[in-house]
């Protein structure tokens, strides 16, 4: 019948426009669900980098003389070993020149390290599973933990090379100093080298994803405003 036959023409065509505006749809779709799991690479990604690096070895120093051809060696960890290496007998050196003990030094921050990598895991672990911008908050701490670390491991330095006992034996064959936080530097007679641990080193690679994670989600709960017509 005529009727019929327009009609079944008019459904066909109505039928064909929607096409395009479901492709669009499940495009728009499968664009939103790779942003979301982007994202949420993101936040793990320094969830596990912070969890590895709590096994390795945050930093190292190695001091060189003609006396010990070898260098003496200290390792600094942020897990139970805490400080390892040749402790005994720098302490026994410094004791002449009036330099602290190293174990006296930074106790609190040795006492909490342990349990800090596992609350900044955690408060990463939160930004990931709660999508919403406050959450960033949640992340800060990740993204500040390597910049605290190497701040405060200075601050211990030049500490202990300010802060020497007058009454020390070798006390005036001496000036106070400052071992270097990385890189060459001179103490006395030695020559020292600090280095950067492989722990550390993971710490700021998830403090540098951590940050982009934060700008991804920020942009992502940003209200989209329509430009006026003109």
């Amino acid at each position: 019948m005529p009727g019929s036959g327009e009609s079944g023409t008019a459904d066909s065509a109505e039928s064909g426009s929607d096409l395009p505006s479901l492709v669009t749809t499940e495009k728009g779709f499968g664009q939103e669900t790779r942003r979301k799991v982007i994202h949420d690479l993101l936040f793990a990604v320094p969830v596990l980098l912070l969890l590895v690096s709590f096994f390795l070895p945050y930093w190292h120093v190695v001091l060189n003389a003609p006396q010990y051809p070898s260098g003496l060696r200290v390792t600094i960890y942020l897990n139970s070993r805490g400080m390892v290496g040749d402790i005994e007998e720098i302490n026994g050196l410094n004791h002449y020149i009036g330099m602290l003990p190293l174990d006296h030094g930074a106790q609190l921050e040795r006492r909490l390290a342990p349990y800090g990598l596992f609350v900044l895991s955690a408060m990463s672990a939160v930004a990931l599973l709660w999508r919403r911008r406050v959450a960033i908050l949640f992340a800060l701490p990740t993204a500040g933990f390597p910049i605290f670390f190497v701040a405060d491991l200075q601050y211990w330095l030049w500490y202990y090379g300010h802060h020497l006992d007058p009454t020390a034996p070798l006390s005036s064959a001496i000036k106070p100093f400052t071992p270097p936080v990385l890189g060459p530097g001179t103490v006395g007679q030695f020559k020292v080298v600090s280095t950067f641990g492989s722990g550390l080193w993971l710490a700021i690679l998830a403090s540098i994803v951590t940050i982009l994670a934060i700008v991804a989600r920020w942009r992502a709960t940003t209200p989209k405003t329509e430009s006026p017509l003109t």
